[in-house]
């Protein structure tokens, strides 16, 4: 039996979980309203006008971007209470510390403001994902009119920087290959910004994009038509039974860049990518690092936003198409499984210094 030290000992011990777990909650209170100002400052381009500026009043800001002067005086608001922006009570002025802006526009290595989008994005289907949780299914990829445009900026970020430095390298030869020319297929492609990149670089190879958004390509046909790759070629495609129509031997390198756990059926999708493959072709991979345990997950620095992506997006969109619902945070572990399972036996993994967020798999047949 306790005693009543004992007991008094955990109630105090209670009561400074619970505190603790209040300044906890309140404080991603705050920072989810943080992002939402973030990703509105973004998108009007309100942090880019403020970086590198000189101080000056939410009247002379609004003029100068040709907004609203009410709103951009609420949203520098609420940018002095996050710490954001730094502001002069006496003169009235605000201005973005050199150190913030390198961080929230273009003027530093990364944009994360660009992610902050993400958030908006989400919630905006939170009636659709709660009338799944209690009916099934799925929320389908229409209710989603940006997601292509804001996956295109993260992929700018992640893919496109270390793509002729850090990712194709990963496989030994292959861009000494693609200068040369041979036949290259990115499945799910999106916007098809990696793709147009590659074949402006290695004008003697030859690429398609495949990816099921009609949105998605026909943006992407519309660049590559501006900027006269004659190389290049998209079609809107759904992938689900490519285990079948895949055409064999046809490719000397696939790869898909994070879209693999948003397919209806990602088992068919790989089991086509190893069908279409050449005897000596290559298929790379990027798809988020994770693991397949969800208590392994509790020290990744992005968990909880990634499985809210998945709930959200990932998951919903493939069950819409009465897929498997794979998720986005499937993890190494399953991936492995799944790229064994599809006959690949060759399965290299690596991660790229810059990029903590997702796993690089190099597998050949």
């Amino acid at each position: 039996m306790c005693d009543v030290h004992t007991l008094g000992a955990m109630d105090t011990d209670a009561t400074t979980t619970t505190d603790a777990f209040e300044e906890r909650l309140v404080r991603a209170l705050n920072e989810s309203g943080l992002m939402l100002l973030l990703s509105l400052g973004h998108r009007t381009g309100l942090l880019e006008a403020m970086a590198g500026a000189a101080p000056e009043t939410s009247s002379a800001l609004a003029a100068r971007t040709g907004l609203d002067e009410r709103y951009v005086r609420e949203w520098l608001g609420g940018m002095v209470a996050s710490g954001i922006v730094e502001n002069d009570p006496q003169t009235g002025n605000y201005w973005l510390p050199e150190a913030h802006a390198q961080l929230l526009t273009n003027a530093g290595p990364v944009n994360l403001a660009v992610y902050s989008q993400f958030i908006a994005i989400l919630a905006n289907v939170e009636d659709d994902v709660v009338r799944c949780f209690h009916e099934g299914g799925g929320v389908p990829y229409s209710r989603y009119p940006r997601f292509q445009e804001v996956m295109a900026s993260d992929s700018a970020q992640t893919v496109l920087p270390a793509l002729f430095d850090g990712i194709l390298p990963l496989a030994e030869g292959l861009p000494e290959r693609l200068d040369r020319g041979i036949h290259v297929l990115d499945c799910a492609c999106g916007r098809g910004r990696a793709l147009m990149a590659m074949a402006e670089r290695y004008p003697t190879s030859r690429f398609v994009g495949y990816d099921l958004s009609e949105e998605a390509i026909a943006w992407a046909r519309q660049e590559t038509e501006k900027a006269g790759l004659g190389n290049l070629t998209f079609e809107v495609r759904d992938l689900s039974d490519f285990d079948i129509t895949a055409e064999p031997a046809a490719y000397d390198l696939v790869t898909t860049f994070d879209g693999i756990h948003d397919q209806a059926k990602p088992r068919s999708l790989l089991k086509g990518i190893h069908r279409t493959l050449a005897p000596d072709g290559i298929y790379l991979v990027q798809d988020i690092h994770a693991s397949s345990h969800h208590h392994l997950d509790r020290e990744h620095p992005l968990g909880t936003m990634l499985y809210a992506v998945s709930v959200s997006h990932c998951m919903t969109v493939s069950l819409a198409q009465g897929g498997e619902g794979l998720g986005t945070m499937w993890g190494r572990e399953r991936a492995l499984a799944y790229l064994e399972e599809a006959g690949f036996r060759d399965i290299e993994v690596h991660q790229l210094e810059h990029d903590f967020q997702n796993d690089y798999f190099v597998c050949r047949k």
